[in-house]
């Protein structure tokens, strides 16, 4: 799910991938509905790629809403009490990822995994992993058969 919504550099909230195109994307904000481009020179990235470092490996960041969304049972996060101090910024966050790799996770990191989060649950998104269809496990097995009958030549 993850995957359609964006977060574009230098414009606020997240968005829905709509429609695409060569050098244009059409996106509609998840907090008010509108629609408007986005072009090729604005930087665009999709919350399905991004990955919070940890100490053994990266965690999927929709790994982490995951657990977020069942520690609180779906509600919004009071980013207020979260982000007074940074010891309760760190604290939550622990509780959430307890391996996660202090040195290169930054408070703005936690920040903004809250506010992306809130802006989510608010949109009424509860489902951050993408369900696998019948196409993409049937895509995934001929892969793998293409794979073995290319080794076996």
């Amino acid at each position: 799910m993850l995957k359609k919504i964006l977060s574009i550099s230098g414009k606020p909230g997240l968005y829905k991938l709509i429609s695409y195109g060569k050098n244009i994307i059409i996106v509609e904000g998840l907090s008010d509905g509108k629609r408007m481009p986005a072009y090729s020179y604005n930087k665009i990235i999709s919350l399905g790629d991004i990955a919070i470092y940890t100490t053994d490996e990266e965690v999927p960041l929709a790994d982490v809403m995951e657990t977020i969304y069942k520690n609180n049972d779906g509600k919004v996060l009071d980013k207020k009490e979260l982000t007074k101090n940074a010891a309760a910024l760190h604290e939550f966050f622990a509780s959430v990822l307890p391996n996660y790799d202090t040195d290169r996770v930054y408070d703005t990191d936690i920040k903004k995994v809250i506010a992306w989060y809130n802006l989510l649950v608010e949109a009424g998104v509860t489902s951050f992993k993408a369900e696998e269809t019948k196409e993409d496990e049937d895509k995934v097995e001929t892969t793998s058969e293409e794979q073995k009958a290319d080794e076996k030549e």
